[in-house]
């Protein structure tokens, strides 16, 4: 069967409009290549990403050692399915639960899979243990969160887009503001089914909301109080995008919260992990708790083919110790920093931008503009002929989260680029 041969960046967006779903809505440049902080589209023309696939690829395009590393096992062994035992799937699970500080892991491939994993999980134990009645357990979730997009989370999602006409939805959930932890203990204080609490530690897809410093911290002890379990989603959060391990270790400043468990970080009861787990070379996901909580699933309950496949579990273990003996935690921290700082100047002076938040190289800015404009857009259709990958979210923010391999240099010029930019769009004073 002969397929088109699209050489050019037109042709390759002329054949996904015609042969595929309209389920994106991407910024038009068609990429080829990939290699640290930087993307090459099919032309040649070179881009700073800062986007790293929504925070799939922390440690860069195409790590060599973590390609080194799939090209090993894939020559060797890639899925035996949960039938059998693999060889490389125990020290998965003792290398990643030591590496975050919990006594089990359950093993899957995508971020949604991991919430939708984490969700049985706290249902079957609010059912088995708390004893609530069966089929009434309710997990608490927050407004405008983004946890997938399957049936079961998009009946808590707030975003019209997600949710309408994909009905009925699945009942047992109750919503609260975000970053309202008075809200959250007067619904735990009066609906006793309530078996968890699911939340992002900051909200990356509303443009990333950072909330209090508190926040997590109080919601851990009001969750405790009532014996609800506290459910971290660190899909896009975590592995040192925060400039922390987890984005729950808040300003931690050690490597690791395992081995110094500092003041600022807050254990959840669940810990989901995605994306950057593999680096962004492999769908790799992961639910972590202690026994008490993962001992609910027994035999035939729950998994997947491809969960805990030697190929994912390889190159996990890598991505991993990337993260570790490259600093990258630290980077980011530092690094996230000097962008604040830097952007904070142009802000001081700007019309057109209002404000910067974020935590570590986790970062937006937001635009002055109403959310259904499209000065946002046509920022980073600017920013990529300037040479630079943004996208916007939520309309009139654009989200920055470049690898955490980026090194100052590099930063300053992707600053540079981003201020040039801004300023074509300031309103010409009078």
């Amino acid at each position: 069967m002969e397929t088109t041969k699209a050489t050019t960046s037109q042709e390759n967006l002329a054949l996904e409009k015609k042969y595929g779903a309209h389920d994106y809505h991407p910024l038009p440049v068609v990429l080829a290549k990939g290699e640290g902080v930087y993307l090459w589209d099919v032309e040649g023309k070179q881009y700073y990403d800062f986007l790293s696939a929504y925070s799939a690829v922390n440690q860069g395009h195409c790590h060599p050692r973590i390609i080194n590393a799939m090209k090993e096992q894939a020559e060797t062994l890639t899925l035996t399915s949960r039938a059998f035992h693999n060889n490389k799937l125990g020290g998965y699970m003792e290398f990643t639960t030591k590496y975050f500080g919990f006594e089990s892991l359950l093993p899957m491939n995508t971020g949604a899979e991991g919430v939708e994993t984490a969700i049985k999980i706290t249902r079957k134990w609010g059912h088995t243990v708390k004893g609530i009645p069966e089929g009434q357990a309710q997990i608490v979730v927050c407004d405008n969160n983004f946890h997938g997009r399957t049936t079961t989370i998009i009946s808590f999602s707030t975003d019209a887009g997600s949710k309408d006409h994909f009905g009925p939805h699945t009942q047992g959930f109750i919503h609260i503001p975000y970053n309202d932890t008075e809200a959250l203990e007067n619904v735990l204080a009066n609906h006793p089914n309530i078996a968890g609490f699911l939340v992002e530690p900051i909200q990356g897809e509303a443009g990333v909301y950072t909330p209090d410093e508190d926040f997590v911290r109080k919601a851990r002890a009001i969750c405790s109080k009532y014996n609800v379990l506290l459910i971290a989603d660190e899909i896009q959060t975590g592995i040192g995008r925060t400039g922390a391990l987890l984005a729950v270790c808040g300003n931690c400043s050690c490597e690791g919260h395992c081995e110094r468990q500092e003041a600022t970080y807050t254990r959840p009861d669940l810990l989901i992990l995605g994306k950057a787990l593999s680096g962004g070379v492999f769908p790799v996901s992961a639910v972590l708790a202690d026994r008490a909580i993962m001992d609910v699933i027994q035999p035939g309950q729950h998994g997947s083919t491809f969960g805990g496949n030697p190929l994912g579990t390889t190159v996990a273990m890598e991505a991993l110790s990337v993260i570790r003996d490259e600093k990258l935690t630290q980077n980011a921290r530092e690094l996230g920093t000097l962008f604040r700082s830097e952007m904070q100047k142009y802000i001081d002076q700007s019309d057109i931008v209002n404000l910067v938040r974020g935590r570590g190289l986790l970062n937006a800015i937001v635009i002055n503009d109403t959310e259904d404009s499209k000065t946002a857009w046509n920022i980073c259709l600017k920013l990529r002929d300037n040479g630079l990958l943004a996208k916007p979210t939520h309309g009139n923010i654009i989200r920055f989260a470049p690898p955490l391999v980026m090194n100052r240099e590099q930063l300053l010029d992707c600053i540079s680029i981003i201020t040039t930019t801004l300023k074509e769009f300031e309103p010409v004073k009078a």
